[in-house]
């Protein structure tokens, strides 16, 4: 078998067509990856090979076709085939040594092309920034795939004598094989067989692998395609031996058992992700979702057509999500990616107004292009339905002041956080329920309503009146929300509030312990900030936290509009900054804050942890490092945008805003008597099971801005004054999201993805450089082998010896 391996290499490198093949492929992958602006690594501006790793298959549908055409073929052309037969070599000899050989020019063929490796090694920024894992792995893939169209193109040199026959019914098979299934995967007559058709295919097996994870059914699959077909091209050349018979048996045996390999192999599988943070290996939880996933859930990526490089990103991480999902799913899940803006004007019309009703909402992007800048419409969210249930997941996390890569990188973080959340929300046979108490002044309907609509996406809101509510009610809930009261709640209330923590339900206090309203600042140029009394601080300080009677003051606010003066009959109105609107940045890593933008808020004040057994506690908000304490009862106004704030003043440390608590929390009414208008039979334990709780130093951060203009809400979180969108909405869902759940789904927000782009100043310098490089040194490379190679070659028969 070596000697016919070294004469499979030997022949193809003696010739010129050999060498023009692969010259061709490095050509033309060179000017796909680095000249052509569409696939372009230089113009699509991230530290990766994924273009590559995309191109390669119907690079390789020429490629391989050319190298194997005349293994076979050629001999049985040239009259060499009979002898070769006579020689003492078994027919598996010769298949694999032609085999194996046709494989070593495969990969002698890519060594070239780790040049582009070394090009992204030096254009990241910083130099070095590439995942030099993911890039091995995806190799790993692309070496799979060579395996298998290499088989197949010795099964058709094995079909014809001519090799030109043999190129084109090589390059047939691996298109089809290739792409046919995963076309045929898409037929709507097939659809309840889509899944296991699109198995049946390459290209989902190479998707999976080219992104730098080695599955054992990929594996399996690709070692299983090449057997077969290897056998395939031996019993065709042993077809008329009188042993025929026999092979066909055997062949029909292996199919057998490579069937059912594959079989097994679909429900005892194992991965290795050779990415730098593990991005494609799913949590534990995300693998408990989809073994416990009912059949007939599906969903609908609606971002598609021809998108800016970071919207390409985000698209194939969620394919990249989805597929692995559906893999852990065994065909429960499915999932297809549309793009709304097809069709003519008066269709996208109807489609954004149809996505609108379902909670879906365009993002306007700038693209540029040679001409200048164009706008553009694309829908960055995705559809998860399940029986009459359909909950929409928003795909693109945005985050004030951060860049457009950052930007794009957080959403690619949380897609495992949003797809999982809301999987788990329209499978869970209904949706959670959220209260929101009323009854002491809350915040009303109005004000809360983007609140409300945000949440009924994933959950089932209501209000909840604690005077009227009995016990068994409120114990329904999974999520009790108190959202700026400003009376004082009774004992009954709190007994009521005390027995649902007790039993484990989940309170999120959005509490102002101060009473002070901009609105009557304007009517009277100052006021008088006073304490509120909500007969709520001993509960509070039982369970671990207490609001404290003081308002904060920073220097990182909000803006509010003033009257500076009158130009003829209109008043002249400037935008001042307002020290008593902070803007609360988040620092921590804890999921629930994990990059968001600034929370807004409104006469915030501050809170402490405090001792409480069983309780675990920890500040996840803080105000800015430049703010100072104002001692209730004090008197402020107006007048204070017009002085310069004193920076001596405001150099403390940040003060604790929000905090979380949980654990199993101590009765308030253990040793007390039953208030009355409470049903004295109804024990409450003196320690509870265990619950959670957020608690905000601040009502005013779920509460909507109202248009004064004809009364309409406001998306929570905008400020209308400044058009600035700021994260309050994603804080209260993912509030939300952690207090209701029990399985830890929030923890999945703690993902991280490292931002790898390449430098765009080195890229604008030296572009052309670069072009020219990564086009040139891998033909450079191979016209030195080649010559390298017709050197030996003569010194070593261009001398006949003299026979004396």
């Amino acid at each position: 078998m070596l000697s016919i391996y070294k004469k499979e290499i030997a022949a193809y490198f003696n010739s010129l067509t050999g060498y023009l093949a692969i010259g061709l492929f490095l050509s033309v992958t060179g000017l796909l990856l680095w000249v052509f602006p569409d696939t372009s690594i230089l113009s699509n501006g991230y530290a990766s090979l994924e273009t590559f790793f995309q191109l390669s298959p119907y690079l390789f549908m020429l490629l391989i076709p050319a190298i194997t055409m005349r293994s076979i073929a050629g001999e049985k052309n040239e009259g060499t085939w009979e002898l070769l037969l006579t020689r003492p070599l078994s027919m598996w000899h010769i298949i694999l040594g032609k085999y194996l050989g046709s494989v070593t020019i495969v990969v002698l063929a890519l060594l070239p092309t780790l040049i582009y490796s070394y090009s992204l090694y030096c254009l990241a920024q910083p130099v070095g920034n590439v995942d030099t894992g993911a890039v091995i792995g995806s190799y790993v893939g692309l070496l799979l795939l060579g395996l298998a169209f290499t088989a197949v193109g010795i099964f058709a040199s094995a079909l014809s004598k001519n090799p030109i026959v043999a190129f084109l019914i090589a390059l047939l098979l691996c298109f089809l094989l290739f792409y046919a299934f995963d076309a045929l995967s898409g037929l709507s007559l097939i659809s309840a067989y889509a899944y296991t058709v699109s198995l049946l295919g390459v290209q989902s097996h190479y998707e999976a692998v080219s992104r730098g994870v080695l599955d054992t059914r990929d594996l399996l699959y690709f070692l299983s395609i090449t057997a077969l077909f290897l056998c395939a091209a031996r019993l065709l050349v042993t077809r008329y031996r009188k042993n025929s018979r026999q092979l066909w048996w055997r062949g029909l045996g292996g199919m057998i058992v490579i069937l059912l390999a594959n079989s097994l192999a679909s429900y005892y599988f194992g991965r290795i992700d050779f990415t730098a943070e593990k991005r494609f290996t799913l949590s534990p939880l995300a693998k408990r979702t989809m073994s416990t996933l009912p059949e007939g859930v599906h969903i609908t990526v609606l971002l598609d057509g021809k998108l800016p490089a970071g919207f390409t990103r985000l698209k194939r991480a969620t394919t990249d999500l989805l597929s692995d999902l559906k893999a852990y799913s065994a065909g429960k899940l499915t999932f297809r990616v549309i793009n709304p803006m097809d069709g003519d004007p008066s269709q996208q019309q109807e489609t954004t107004e149809a996505l609108a009703e379902r909670g879906v909402h365009p993002t306007n992007l700038n693209v540029r292009t040679e001409t200048g800048l164009t706008q553009q419409l694309v829908f960055p969210a995705a559809l998860v339905t399940f029986g009459e249930e359909e909950i929409p997941v928003t795909l693109l996390q945005n985050r004030m002041g951060a860049s457009p890569e950052d930007v794009l990188n957080n959403s690619v973080q949380n897609l495992e956080y949003a797809l999982i959340s809301a999987l788990r929300k329209v499978t869970s046979g209904g949706r959670p329920l959220v209260g929101f108490t009323e009854g002491h002044g809350e915040l009303d309907n109005l004000q809360l309503y983007d609140a409300t609509q945000s949440l009924m996406n994933g959950y089932q809101v209501g209000f909840v009146n604690l005077d009227s509510i009995n016990p068994e009610g409120l114990s329904q809930l999974d999520a009790l929300v108190i959202a700026k009261p400003i009376q004082p709640f009774t004992e009954a209330e709190k007994y009521k509030i005390n027995q649902y923590v007790m039993n484990g339900g989940s309170v999120l206090w959005a509490i102002d312990q101060v009473d002070a309203d901009l609105d009557s600042l304007r009517a009277t140029g100052d006021q008088t900030v006073v304490a509120r009394r909500l007969n709520l601080d001993d509960m509070l300080f039982t369970y671990g936290i207490r609001f404290n009677y003081k308002l904060i003051a920073d220097m990182n606010c909000g803006q509010i509009p003033l009257t500076v003066g009158n130009m003829g009959n209109q008043a002249q109105i400037e935008l001042a900054p307002w020290l008593f609107y902070p803007i609360f940045v988040p620092m921590t890593a804890h999921p629930i804050l994990k990059n968001l933008d600034g929370i807004r808020s409104e006469f915030a004040g501050t809170l402490d942890t405090v001792a409480a057994p069983g309780v675990r506690k920890e500040i996840i908000l803080h105000s800015s490092p430049f703010s100072r304490l104002l001692n209730i009862p004090a008197t402020i106004s107006l007048q204070l945008v017009e002085e310069e704030p004193d920076p001596a003043q405001f150099k403390n440390q940040p003060y604790p805003v929000a905090a979380l608590l949980e654990g199993k929390f101590t009765s308030v009414f253990a040793n007390r008597p039953v208030p009355q208008g409470v049903d004295a039979a109804v024990a409450v334990p003196e320690s509870g099971k265990p619950a959670k709780m957020i608690a905000i130093a601040d009502g005013d951060v779920f509460k909507g801005e109202v248009n004064p203009t004809d009364g309409s809400p406001y998306p929570l979180g905008w400020d209308r004054y400044t058009g600035q969108q700021y994260g309050n909405k994603s804080f209260l869902l993912n509030a939300i999201d952690y207090l209701a759940d029990d399985t830890g789904i929030i923890a999945l927000r703690e993902k991280e993805v490292k931002l790898r782009l390449l430098n765009p100043i080195k890229v604008k310098e030296e572009r052309i450089y670069w072009q020219l490089f990564n086009v040139a040194v891998p033909l450079i490379v191979l016209l030195s082998f080649g010559l390298a190679q017709q050197y030996l070659r003569k010194r070593r028969y261009g001398r006949i010896p003299l026979v004396k």
